[in-house]
């Protein structure tokens, strides 16, 4: 059986990783997977979480099922998150998943249930992962423009792609913190999306990822929160992979709101069914651990300070960036990456002179051009501006054969 089957694609992010892991120069820089490092380079256990484990651990409470569903006290935790303490919760309902990829997964079998000829919509560019999601799910993929050509937000653009949404489509938006441009719209910008969905009858489909580590908590939930007011459908997946620093425990949360407690009853039951065949139900650590976290007053705050700490070094790191890439000689650059905002930051550099990046200065970002803010130590700006700089001041010469 095995030999029949052909040779399918790698992973690209993994690929550039298993790479640096090859790379024996000491000035290597890996700036390819979207994690959070302190100055010491290090991906830190946040001490909100490191002191929910400590009580978990005393408490040793059963590790009995859970059921499909999850933690369904870590349901109705991310439920008051997300949407806020006035929020429409009654008519929601959330699912505990294997993080991020498994809420996106979750609800793509969801869409392929009730509207199997629906599209989904994604930006172009998109999160690497959001198209193989989908069509693994069966659904049918259309791309919209995301960027105008001074790198802002596309206001204009992109409510004139997403005019031919159908009342069957769906639209995947990503509630803050773009990847892997780093450019968000405008809360102008999410009124008119709010007043598209409503106009053509689309549903948002929403991905909270990176809530906290853009302009705070409260304000990069904002938009989704005036979604969930506005339109009677909404999708919408939440990881707490970035900020809670949970990467490997794969903690996430599929949430639907619909116009009625029946719809949305059914839809709950439609979710739970999909998990139990792809993986039963969720790990309980993580879930614990959040929980615990957002019950518990003290360390609520704990931990929204040191997120507030996360997202001041992001922001320091970009702004250091942009300083010293003007100081090159790259003014334009630098006025670009300063508009964008969290973990990722996108590189004026073509697929060539990324590669060339890597080859010659030992910096490892993605293909598409797109960095991990969030993951450079704070000495090493200057030496990240100096390559850009060096390889923006190379006329590229473009050869197939390097980026084959």
């Amino acid at each position: 059986m095995l030999e029949l089957l052909p040779a399918p694609p790698t992973d690209p992010l993994w690929d550039l990783t298993y790479e640096f892991g090859g790379d024996e120069r000491p000035e290597r820089l890996n700036l390819v997977l979207g994690v959070y490092r302190d100055q010491s380079g290090t991906t830190p256990v946040m001490a909100a979480v490191r002191e929910a484990e400590i009580r978990l651990a005393q408490r040793s409470e059963s590790k009995e099922y859970r059921g499909l569903s999850g933690n369904t006290a870590f349901n109705s935790s991310l439920l008051d998150l997300v949407l806020g303490p006035h929020g429409p919760a009654e008519r929601a309902a959330a699912v505990q998943t294997v993080a991020g990829s498994g809420a996106l997964r979750l609800l793509a079998d969801l869409v392929f249930r009730t509207r199997p000829g629906a599209t989904v919509w994604i930006s172009d560019p998109a999160y690497v992962n959001h198209r193989p999601i989908l069509e693994a799910a069966g659904l049918k993929v259309r791309t919209y423009g995301w960027r105008d050509a001074e790198g802002g937000f596309d206001t204009a653009g992109v409510l004139h792609e997403l005019a031919d949404a159908g009342r069957d489509d769906v639209v995947l938006l990503q509630g803050s913190c773009h990847n892997p441009t780093g450019v968000d719209p405008l809360l102008d910008d999410w009124e008119a999306l709010a007043e598209s969905a409503e106009r053509g009858g689309w549903v948002p489909f929403v991905d909270l990822a990176y809530h906290g580590l853009g302009d705070g908590l409260e304000s990069d939930l904002l938009p989704t929160r005036m979604l969930a007011a506005r339109v009677p459908e909404m999708l919408i997946a939440v990881s707490c992979s970035k900020n809670f620093g949970l990467y490997s425990d794969r903690v996430g949360c599929a949430i639907v709101l619909g116009s009625s407690r029946q719809a949305v009853r059914h839809a709950e039951t439609a979710l739970q069914n999909a998990a139990r065949t792809l993986y039963s139900m969720p790990p309980e650590h993580g879930a614990a651990v959040v929980t615990t976290i957002l019950q518990d007053e003290g360390l609520r705050a704990s931990w929204r300070a040191e997120l507030d700490v996360m997202r001041g070094r992001i922001m320091a790191n970009r702004a250091d960036l942009t300083a010293h890439l003007a100081t090159l000689g790259h003014p334009e650059q630098a006025r670009s990456l300063a508009r964008q905002k969290g973990m990722f930051s996108m590189l004026p550099l073509s697929p060539n002179q990324m590669l060339r990046l890597r080859r010659q200065y030992a910096i490892y970002g993605t293909t598409s051009g797109r960095i991990n803010i969030a993951g450079i130590p704070a000495h090493r700006i200057p030496c990240l501006a100096q390559g850009v700089a060096a390889v923006l001041d190379t006329a590229e010469v473009p050869r197939a054969r390097e980026l084959a």
